[in-house]
């Protein structure tokens, strides 16, 4: 079955790759106490003794809104960074439709606040929206392609004719007049007529997909048949939520309906948590526009979310080698044992901290991490040699630093930040994009996916290293003992 979605799929494709994430959960998912170890686990690795290759994070079915709220979170940053005039913007254009949004809901099974993240999501609140040149591709409000408008939903497309009119449209040529015209003979370019077609699909979607509105919502961008397929290949039965699947399908468990969503090569997957994302910021752009406006421009400021995980107004840093120091010594910052990274499957670079004796200081001192950034190291490290089976340890180059480290970085790096750098928190490290093979590397980006979707992490590909920060909350969500 044909999907809806081109345009936005294109636009995130490269940073939102999480398909078939592995099982997953979050110990603050869990009743009684937050900060209790965890005592359950699944093995990373097929066949593994317990305590032995074991995963702390495991799916509970139980938590089932609390890993779409995490999703939601966790992926919401391309929404902020990619949305045309940003996402308050965005926020104002797609809720100028709420009244023919409503109205297209009403008495039907779709929930209009879907509806409305859809149009979100979709065109960014721009009825004339085209994914490309080619207007057999997705156009519209609901980005509606020209096969699936004609033979699936009963609208009027006529390409050839929509195309000439769009071409004068362009050159300016009576829009007015022919932009009427093209509504008539394109459908998807008419509001109305795309909100209501958009609503059959979803019906259709729910009723091929035994009545779930989760599943028709990721059939809307997946297509029908290809989540058939994925649901086949999982073994999911009437009951089983889009949560379950997405968290539990990994190139180790379920690896069948994890080849399937890798083999779309799109962002389908993660299409639910991403509507999730988009209600929040129309709650919120109702609710408090104020919250919104200050949330925009904490995603926007880094090109990951690093700072909505740790703002600057209200985080700690490490303003001089003397306070890095007194961290250690306090146990705020834990210092990098060579031996206990070796079994993770890291390994430290030679060259981390050289600047320290222009500072007076010992390598070391730039060699150590937060609690829960060292969790989330070990959890990387581990996890990567579980499922790629690879020798080559990860190249760590980077860890904690004081302000005045970051100045001087700032002078030789142009990667530098001259503004506010996690690394000044204890929260980030680099990994060198140095990989023993495609397999590595593929299992080192699987696990980056996973940890994003919840909400644990944020990272971004610099030229030479992955750049990752992490939560506050990933030491105890981590941690197995």
């Amino acid at each position: 079955m044909a999907s809806f979605s081109h345009a936005h799929r294109r636009a995130v494709a490269l940073l939102f790759v999480a398909v078939g994430l592995g099982v997953l959960v979050a110990l603050a998912l869990r009743p009684g106490d937050p900060s209790a170890p965890v005592d359950v686990g699944v093995p990373l690795r097929p066949g593994a003794a317990p305590g032995e290759g074991y995963d702390p994070l495991v799916y509970q079915p139980g938590r089932r809104e609390e890993y779409e709220r995490r999703a939601a979170s966790g992926l919401s940053h391309v929404l902020f960074a990619k949305s045309p005039g940003g996402a308050v913007a965005t926020a104002e254009r797609v809720a100028a439709w709420r009244p023919l949004v409503e109205q297209a809901a009403s008495g039907q099974v779709v929930d209009p606040d879907t509806l409305e993240a859809i149009v979100f999501l979709e065109s960014a609140g721009r009825p004339d929206a085209q994914a490309g040149d080619d207007l057999a591709g997705a156009v519209g409000l609901t980005q509606i392609l020209a096969e699936t408008g004609q033979n699936l939903l009963g609208m009027r497309v006529d390409v050839a004719r929509s195309a000439r009119l769009t071409r004068g449209i362009r050159r300016g040529r009576d829009v007015a007049a022919r932009t009427r015209e093209r509504r008539r003979v394109d459908e998807r370019f008419d509001p109305v007529k795309a909100l209501a077609a958009t609503v059959r699909y979803l019906q259709f979607s729910k009723q091929e997909l035994d009545g779930r509105d989760d599943m028709a919502v990721v059939g809307y961008h997946m297509g029908v048949g290809n989540l058939q397929t994925v649901l086949k290949r999982f073994g999911a039965d009437e009951d089983t939520p889009y949560a379950e699947v997405f968290f539990a399908a990994s190139p180790l468990t379920e690896p069948d309906a994890y080849a399937k969503l890798v083999a779309l090569g799109d962002d389908s997957s993660t299409y639910l948590w991403r509507v999730g994302a988009a209600r929040e910021i129309m709650r919120q752009w109702r609710a408090d526009p104020g919250a919104l406006a200050a949330e925009a421009e904490l995603q926007t400021s880094k090109n990951s979310s690093e700072e909505v995980l740790h703002p600057p107004a209200i985080t700690e840093r490490f303003r001089d080698p003397s306070a890095l120091a007194r961290a250690g010594a306090d146990g705020t910052l834990e210092p990098l044992g060579a031996e206990e990274l070796a079994g993770w499957g890291v390994r430290v670079d030679r060259r981390m901290g050289e600047l320290a004796p222009r500072l007076d200081q010992p390598k070391r001192l730039y060699r150590a991490l937060r609690p829960e950034a060292l969790r989330v190291l070990e959890y990387l490290g581990t996890g990567v040699r579980e499922i790629s089976d690879s020798k080559q340890a990860l190249l760590l180059t980077s860890t904690a630093r004081d302000d005045g480290y970051q100045r001087l970085l700032t002078r030789r790096n142009i990667e530098a930040t001259r503004r506010y750098s996690l690394h000044t928190t204890g929260y980030t490290f680099d990994i060198a994009r140095k990989y023993e093979s495609g397999r590595q590397s593929r299992a080192f980006q699987f696990l980056l996916d996973r940890l994003t979707a919840l909400d644990l992490i944020a990272w971004v590909r610099e030229p030479g290293a992955i750049h990752i920060t992490v939560a506050g909350d990933a030491d105890r969500l981590l941690r197995t003992g």
